[in-house]
């Protein structure tokens, strides 16, 4: 059962000037994330791009917004290159509080933007 829905849509041209500002990158990425990030070449603020925005979509899907420490919520890839959702500390909380187990992600990028979109799939 659907148990939430979250998109969001954020520029490549701002994640493009942030790119270089580690204080950003530490406050808002995994380690794992930034490595991924940085692992993109030309394409790494697109990439940056479409992870900030399933952050933010992951966060409308569970109904608290930017509640805790966004880093908790890790944006990985599977071996075919798929986004998927990785949590910790209280965004997994909630959501097993919640009773939601799984969070479908697509990411997409077009011209200077890069959109997100999750859903929330409740247990049972």
């Amino acid at each position: 059962m659907i148990a939430g829905v979250g998109i969001d849509l954020c520029e490549i041209s701002r994640m493009e000037k942030l790119l270089s500002d580690g204080r950003f990158l530490a406050r808002f990425f995994s380690v794992a994330e930034q490595e991924y990030i940085h692992g993109k070449g030309k394409s790494a603020a697109q990439t940056m791009a479409g992870i900030f925005a399933a952050k933010e979509a992951f966060t409308k899907s569970l109904g608290v917004g930017i509640a805790a420490d966004i880093r908790d919520i890790s944006v990985l890839h599977d071996a075919n290159g798929a986004p998927y959702y990785s949590l910790s500390g209280d965004y997994a909380r909630t959501a097993e509080e919640r009773g939601i187990s799984t969070f479908f992600l697509s990411i997409t990028h077009e011209g200077d933007m890069a959109a997100a979109v999750c859903v929330a799939e409740r247990n049972g």
